[in-house]
């Protein structure tokens, strides 16, 4: 996957079928016509742009390049940006506005290369897992990347952000997935969900027709493919043009149900803005108000980076194939990651370890590991704030018995800013709470509240006859206990 191009890999000793090879000839051979890139672009060899190597092992055989503006202090944010399939590190360097917004906004920049001789197309392998997953492959070589900027520029490893087009945007999102403790945000643009596809045939179908997976099953994905234990994640935009065939747009739909689920926020947005140029901004804020997850729809826009060239401070880039003139994409994720000294700077790490120590009929206790300069702790409860603490633990009150409640908790600096939030755990209050339910004979069936004999209803657990199995007769169940209903067409006293 990438711009208009097969994500097919050439590996030595690898020969692709007769059929895919016919395919392949005849997609390349329709770019030519058209003017469309059909081979990797130029090395990279552009102004400012400056080749570093020995980075590492570098098992996913990648090239390293770095723009770095003059006079960059220690402490400085890293932003790691990938390009798509038949371009380049100078190519990405040249187009994307990258380095005008490094200037204004004083980061470094790695641009990771690979080439023909890893895909036929110049694609990262997003869709291959010895090349997507953590400690591996290309995902491998761009970790250690990161571990070479730092040393070299001083860079704020608390402050490592990562992003991509096409086949890029599909690996930010693995990489977002398997390195959630090196990178702070990410922004995949024309992407698609973390570790969606495993093979070639996947790849396509997840391009073209992408799975209908739950929020859950998405979150699971990422957690699965993280470090065990992890609490606190990355910051995602998700860039989508709406009129793309080449990665259809339900992808940005699975990206925002992937990350806010891991996030353990709604899939509803928080609020919506119009930025112009016909982009709608929906944006996902985590429990303390500060935006998660952003949804960047871009109204007519096809496959590849809005950019927005001229020389007016929301301005970037240059159009090119795959880098369409709209509004600076890169512009708005800077905004978003808050490296334009927005509220996400500076702000303490998300506390680890939270867990639930005990619930009674009303209570739920917690506690997690303490944050170096911490002054207090904030509680949310479902989104909602629940109490502060100065202590690494907090016992919540006034609930409900037999309730489901969702915790994540966050470190407050002595000038008042929150800051990062944790994963987020459940606490079960003890008993049960007796629930109604009113709805035909045929829907209480369905939800598993009756059952079904010889034509006629009868209520789970207490076995009361409701009368025939139909839409038009209709009874009020109440659940006493877990499991068991009784017909309360009287009065419900839950």
């Amino acid at each position: 996957m990438a711009p208009s191009h097969p994500p097919f890999r050439a590996r030595r000793g690898r020969r692709l079928v007769t059929g895919v090879r016919r395919w392949l000839t005849a997609v390349t051979g329709a770019l030519a016509l058209t003017g469309g890139l059909i081979a990797a672009g130029p090395q990279a060899s552009a102004a400012g742009l400056t080749q570093v190597t020995g980075f590492g092992t570098n098992p996913g055989n990648l090239s390293m390049y770095a723009y770095v503006p003059d006079a960059l202090p220690a402490g400085a944010p890293l932003v790691v940006a990938l390009h798509g399939c038949t371009q380049s590190a100078s190519d990405y360097h040249a187009h994307s506005g990258w380095p005008k917004l490094a200037d204004t906004y004083r980061f470094a920049v790695v641009f990771p290369q690979t080439s023909s001789a890893n895909n036929a197309n110049s694609c990262f392998n997003w869709f291959e897992p010895g090349d997507s997953a953590r400690g591996q492959g290309e995902a491998l070589s761009i970790r250690q990347m990161v571990d070479k900027a730092a040393g070299l520029y001083g860079s704020d490893t608390r402050r490592v952000h990562v992003t991509g087009l096409s086949a890029g945007g599909a690996m930010t999102a693995n990489l977002l997935a398997a390195y959630p403790d090196v990178f702070a945000g990410g922004a995949v643009a024309s992407g698609l969900p973390a570790r969606c596809a495993a093979s070639v045939s996947a790849a396509y179908t997840c391009m073209y027709s992408p799975p209908d997976k739950s929020p859950a099953q998405w979150g699971d994905l990422v957690r699965s493919a993280a470090p065990a234990g992890t609490t606190s994640w990355p910051r995602v935009a998700i860039w989508q043009g709406t009129a793309d065939t080449t990665v259809k747009p339900a992808n940005a739909g699975e990206l925002r149900d992937q990350w806010t689920n891991v996030w353990g926020i709604g899939q509803t947005p928080s609020r919506t803005e119009n930025l112009g140029a016909g982009t709608t901004l929906s944006l996902h804020d985590d429990p303390s108000g500060r935006p998660a997850v952003a949804v960047y729809s871009v109204s007519g826009m096809g496959h590849g980076l809005a950019v927005d060239p001229g020389d007016g401070p929301q301005q970037c880039g240059s159009a090119g194939t795959y880098y369409l003139d709209t509004l600076c994409s890169s512009y708005h994720t800077v905004r978003f990651w808050g490296l334009d000294g927005g509220p996400a700077t500076g702000a303490l790490p998300a506390p680890t370890g939270l867990t639930v120590t005990g619930t009674t009929g009303t209570t739920a206790s917690l506690n997690w590991t303490a944050v170096d300069g911490a002054a207090s702790y904030v509680v949310h409860r479902g989104g909602t704030k629940a109490g502060t603490t100065t202590s690494a633990s907090y016992t919540d009150t006034g609930l409900k018995s037999g309730t489901a409640y969702t915790y994540t908790v966050a470190a407050v600096d002595a000038a008042g800013a929150v800051g990062a939030v944790s994963g987020p755990v459940t606490a079960t209050t003890t008993g049960f709470t007796p629930t109604c339910h009113t709805a035909s004979n045929y829907d209480h069936t369905a939800a598993g509240r009756a059952y079904q004999s010889g034509g006629q209803t009868y209520a789970v657990g207490s076995g009361q006859s409701m009368g025939l199995w139909n839409t038009f007769t209709t009874h009020t169940l109440e659940q006493s206990s877990p499991g068991y209903y009784v017909v309360a067409d009287d009065g419900c006293p839950a």
